[in-house]
């Protein structure tokens, strides 16, 4: 059967290396961009924020497109930034994550794309223990998830759109401490999600009798931790070497799942990332 779109898969590898060295590019001007107020102003807010880049295995199954599971490799990009004003316990949490992903099935016959973006908003309480060494944050945060799986063998439904939203308690644990006359860190991070609302077709519905005939069919459903469960971590090593760098190096894990219109889904993906973190004050003057 022939595919529906044209493709070659050394293009598509050449767009994956494209892709790593215009994210490796937007990393680091951003690093260096701010620089840190002094302290003794008042009205200020704090700024951490990191710009990460990765590669790492991914799996993939989607029954929509295939009964076959998927291996292959992919990259992302990672963006955070978390905000909070001196003396206050509550910070904001906001992410960008963008992952671009090529695998093939067991016997090598067919291959699957698929890329993904996600946007984190989110709300910490802390609290801080063993003298300021260690920090605990909890809270929640949303989750909205725009992306698609592209099949290279399918000729009527070559590709499946993912659209989501989740509400996800998330919590987190710092510590600090120094070592070499170097400060470091080491950071855990989870998210869980609760409840949310995704969109899939059901089964044997055909986008074109979705978008084109209008046949609505319980498309947009309702989703819980059983229905589609979403674990997603991060363990991160911060070394901050000068004033103006610190490098991060991590692991995250990114683990989806849904089980919606008797069709099944997950993608899991494992990236080892490197970046820099940069923390900087922003202050409001007042006349």
């Amino acid at each position: 059967m022939q595919t529906l779109f044209p493709y070659n898969r050394f293009s598509m590898r050449k767009a994956l290396i494209a892709l790593t060295i215009l994210a490796a590019t937007v990393c680091v001007i951003p690093a260096g961009a701010q620089s840190e107020q002094p302290d003794s102003l008042t009205g200020s807010r704090i700024t951490t924020s990191a710009y990460m880049i990765g590669g790492g295995p991914t799996r993939i199954l989607d029954t929509y497109l295939s009964q076959e599971h998927f291996s292959g490799n992919g990259i992302t990009f990672l963006a955070s930034a978390e905000r909070q004003r001196p003396g206050r316990h509550w910070s904001t949490v906001m992410e960008h994550q963008a992952n671009l992903s090529f695998a093939d099935d067991r016997s090598n016959t067919a291959d699957e794309l698929e890329g993904s973006y996600g946007f984190f908003w989110g709300k910490y309480r802390s609290w801080t223990l063993l003298g300021d060494r260690l920090l605990i944050q909890g809270g929640a945060m949303a989750n909205a998830t725009v992306g698609f799986i592209y099949n290279t063998l399918n000729g009527n439904n070559p590709a499946q759109a993912r659209l989501s939203l989740n509400i996800m308690p998330s919590a987190a644990a710092t510590y600090r401490f120094t070592l070499w006359q170097k400060r470091m860190a080491v950071r855990y991070e989870l998210q869980m999600p609760l409840v949310g609302v995704m969109f899939s077709p059901n089964y044997g519905q055909s986008y074109y009798e979705l978008f084109s005939r209008g046949d609505y069919d319980h498309n947009i459903i309702p989703t819980t931790f059983v229905s589609a469960p979403y674990f997603r971590q991060q363990l991160s090593f911060d070394v901050n070497f000068t004033h103006r760098f610190t490098l991060r190096v991590s692991y995250l894990g990114d683990y989806q799942q849904s089980q919606v219109n008797n069709l099944k889904s997950h993608i899991y993906t494992h990236r080892l990332m490197i970046g820099m973190v940069k923390r900087f004050k922003i202050i409001n003057y007042r006349p």
